[in-house]
């Protein structure tokens, strides 16, 4: 197979400013808005912070701090944390996912750094790690989005591997299960999941879910590096039981994931078309950079969305988190039950999204 020839991205003028003072507070205390400030870090005036969907977020996070603690940057960072996930054989994103109605997988994935480079992958099949794929795309080729077959010959041409084309137990239990009735139905906060041996289990009460319920399944990670550099992350495995060929917000940027590195960074999770219709990550830096706080934001544009929803919000989740450029986090929620996960040198902790409902 023909090799994509490397060649350089086109770099945009960075217009972020290191010199931000920061301020301590003693553990991880969420005010009311649902925001997290740094503490003081010995190796800068900048302290490192990642930020990270649902409770999977929490494993997510302990691998992009192997990167942010020891100095390293944050696009690092951002790719080895959702690679945990995509990773782990009884979560539902990556290829362990629920198929879409033809018994398929397809994953969908985006990166962004702090200079406006991006890249993404759609309706990828095979292909373990989506999101590795998509910072590919970012970095070696003039694009920013490549999908389907197309996607795919890239990622073998790149060296990654051609995977089994079969479904996880799970999976394949649920397909069964959505195959008695063959409706499509949105679950909302599906997300959420048990939580791994590693991690307290006491952090967290999933739903209990039976076969044939899982829906859709993200997770979106935002994160600052001691450069006082930005870079976000989405990967996913997108609706479940979905239309062969749907694809989501997570890899369309400016909808799943945006950063300006001036400003901060966005990643959103649950209905995708939603978020699309408002470029929702986008809109939510917007907000920022006329002064909002991160979780204020985020609540600006939910509330957005649920003016555009109107009746039909009931049957819907939407979630967003941000993280500004002082490493303040936020997130805020169309009804209960979105949580995401925060990491500092003080630990690494999960936290309840405020929402409307």
């Amino acid at each position: 197979m023909k090799a994509f020839m490397s060649m350089d991205r086109r770099k945009f003028l960075n217009l972020s400013s290191l010199g931000i003072s920061s301020f301590t507070i003693t553990g991880f205390i969420p005010t009311t808005a649902q925001e997290i400030a740094l503490g003081s870090n010995p190796m800068s005036n900048i302290n490192p912070v990642v930020v990270a969907t649902w409770d999977a977020g929490l494993a997510a996070n302990l691998a992009a701090w192997k990167v942010l603690g020891n100095g390293g940057k944050v696009l690092d960072a951002v790719e080895n944390g959702v690679k945990v996930t995509e990773d782990e054989i009884n979560c539902c994103v990556g290829l362990s996912g629920n198929p879409d109605r033809d018994g398929h997988v397809t994953l969908d994935a985006s990166i962004m750094d702090h200079e406006f480079n991006c890249g993404s992958v759609a309706f990828l099949e095979r292909i373990k790690h989506p999101i590795s794929v998509a910072r590919r795309v970012m970095e070696k080729t003039p694009h920013v989005m490549l999908v389907g077959e197309g996607a795919q010959q890239f990622a073998l041409s790149e060296g990654f591997s051609l995977e089994p084309d079969t479904l996880s137990e799970d999976a394949k239990k649920s397909y069964e299960g959505w195959l008695k009735k063959s409706e499509y139905k949105p679950v909302i906060n599906i997300e959420r999941k048990q939580a791994t041996s590693q991690l307290d289990p006491s952090l967290m009460a999933p739903p209990k879910l039976s076969n044939g319920e899982w829906n859709h399944d993200t997770i979106g990670m935002i994160a600052l590096d001691s450069f006082g550099n930005l870079s976000g992350s989405c990967t996913t495995s997108g609706a479940g039981f979905k239309m062969r060929g749907r694809v989501g917000d997570s890899p369309i940027i400016g909808a799943g994931l945006y950063v300006d590195n001036e400003v901060g960074a966005v990643v959103a999770t649950g209905q995708g078309e939603d978020v699309i219709r408002v470029a929702g990550a986008s809109a939510v830096v917007e907000q920022m950079r006329q002064g909002k706080s991160p979780a204020e934001a985020c609540k600006f544009v939910v509330e957005r969305i649920r003016r555009i929803k109107k009746d039909k919000a009931k049957d819907i989740q939407v979630c967003f988190i941000a993280l500004n450029k002082k490493g303040e986090a936020g997130a805020f929620a169309l009804h209960k039950g979105f949580n995401y996960a925060v990491h500092t040198k003080d630990g690494n902790k999960l936290f309840e999204s405020s929402s409307i409902d």
